[in-house]
Parts: C-alpha cells; structure tokens; sequence
C-alpha cells in the first residue's frame, strides 16, 4: 500500500480537494471502504467540473471500472446507473456554482438517496439495480 493510499484510508477522503482526491482515484490510492456512493457523487462532481460531458462520463467509467475491478469487484459496476448519476450531476452543476465537491454534495443530499433520492425520480431502483442488460449497457429510463 502507497504512503497515500494509508493516509487516505486512516482519515477518509473529505480531507483532501477535488483534484487530489480524482488524482488518488485514478492511481488506485484510494482504500476500498473509503469509496462508497458518496464518493462516487464527489467523483462525478469533479471529473466534469470544467470539462466536457462525454469526455468527463468516459473518464468516470474508465476509472470507476479500473477501481472496481483493481480491488476484486469488477461485477458490481453497472453502467445505467453510473452515466444516470453522471448526467443528474451534471444537471445540477449547470442549474448553480459549487466551490466544491463538498459543496455539492451539501447542498444537494437527495443525490445521495440511492434509494428513493434523485434517481428514483427516473428509475425503479430496485429493478434497474437488478436488470442484466442495464448493468453492462445505459438502459433509458421507462417513468
């Protein structure tokens, strides 16, 4: 494990801004338990900040995939439910300014319901979590 890799794991990533934690995430220094939906908001947050949507939801994928599968869980991506959060933070980024990822994710906590938050607005969660073909390709949503 990299010197980064333990400090990130002992005190969580909100220690640390936006470029550095996406810096840690795509070097693999970021500790598996570290890494939860939360993160994967703050992620998004700031992969497009700046960028290109189709650039930044490529980035996303290649790293979130790169993660996932460097750590043993390379099943549990699914690709409808990432580019559906990518595009709903995405929405939200050009509706108000963020200083920051820790910003965003405060000021917009529905994002964060994976359950019955924003996403449920589009998506029977429950099923789209468990529909195959959505986990390997973008599934449109059907409300």
């Amino acid at each position: 494990m990299s010197k980064t890799n333990v400090r990130v794991a002992e005190r969580g990533c909100d220690h640390i801004d936006d470029e550095a934690f996406v810096a840690a995430f795509e070097a693999l220094e970021i500790a598996p338990m570290d890494f939860r939906h939360r993160e994967h908001v703050r992620l998004a947050f700031a992969m497009l900040r700046g960028a290109d949507f189709g650039a930044a939801a490529a980035r996303f994928k290649r790293a979130l995939v790169t993660f996932a599968a460097s750590v043993g869980a390379a099943g549990k991506y699914h690709e409808t439910l990432t580019l559906a959060y990518v595009a709903l933070v995405g929405e939200r980024m050009q509706a108000e300014a963020y200083s920051s990822s820790l910003e965003f994710i405060e000021r917009n906590p529905d994002l964060l319901d994976h359950r019955s938050g924003a996403i449920s607005q589009y998506y029977d969660v429950a099923a789209i979590t468990a529909c195959p073909i959505a986990r390997r390709v973008f599934v449109l949503p059907r409300r």
